[in-house]
């Protein structure tokens, strides 16, 4: 197996110099979304018993939020959690070939620090809207929110509680990005550049 392939991952080739754990803690954060997506879906739209659905809601409501909703919320999260694989992958430090015009040249470093640096700051609230639900409140501190019980709530934590996870993992990516590609900030390797 040569240097080439081992470098070569699922979502593009990782870019030199990033460690193991970095990698690890970028996929780690493509996860983290994964399963309260799952239960989003299941209890939503496809009426899981995993909470008590409003009786006054039609079964395929989605709580008055149309099934479209639910869906395009999953997608969008994990598509931003699936960002965090940029701040070690070479299209993260590379604009790829397809985008017109900037195809082979080097992303800013500020370009991809400041919205993940933003991103892992709004993520650290998840941690208070989780206190928050465990009071039967919503973020506003009014009653409120999903309804569960006994083993459902387990099921609710057990998909919810990856999400703490998003924001300390994209900040310490984002701090590793931008040290690592400050102290890289010669011209970009001719390889680099042709493989972009």
């Amino acid at each position: 197996m040569n240097a080439r392939t081992k470098s070569r991952s699922p979502h593009g080739r990782i870019a030199a110099g990033v460690p193991r754990w970095a990698v690890l803690a970028a996929y780690a954060t493509t996860l983290t979304t994964l399963p309260s997506c799952v239960w989003r879906i299941a209890a939503m739209i496809f009426n899981v018993p995993l909470l008590e659905h409003p009786s006054d809601a039609h079964p395929s409501s989605a709580f008055s939020a149309g099934w479209w909703y639910i869906i395009a919320l999953s997608v969008v999260s994990e598509a931003l959690a699936f960002l965090a694989v940029g701040l070690v992958a070479e299209w993260g430090e590379v604009w790829p070939r397809w985008i017109p015009g900037l195809a082979g040249r080097r992303v800013p470093t500020l370009a991809a620090v400041v919205p993940a640096g933003l991103g892992a700051a709004a993520l650290m609230v998840f941690p208070y809207a989780m206190v928050m639900f465990a009071f039967g409140r919503t973020l506003t501190g009014e009653v409120g929110g999903a309804v569960t019980h006994g083993w459902q709530t387990a099921v609710f934590w057990a998909a919810y509680l990856p999400l703490a996870a998003w924001g300390p993992l994209l900040g310490v990516l984002t701090v590793h990005y931008y040290r690592r590609r400050r102290g890289a900030a010669g011209p970009l390797p001719t390889g680099l550049a042709r493989a972009a």
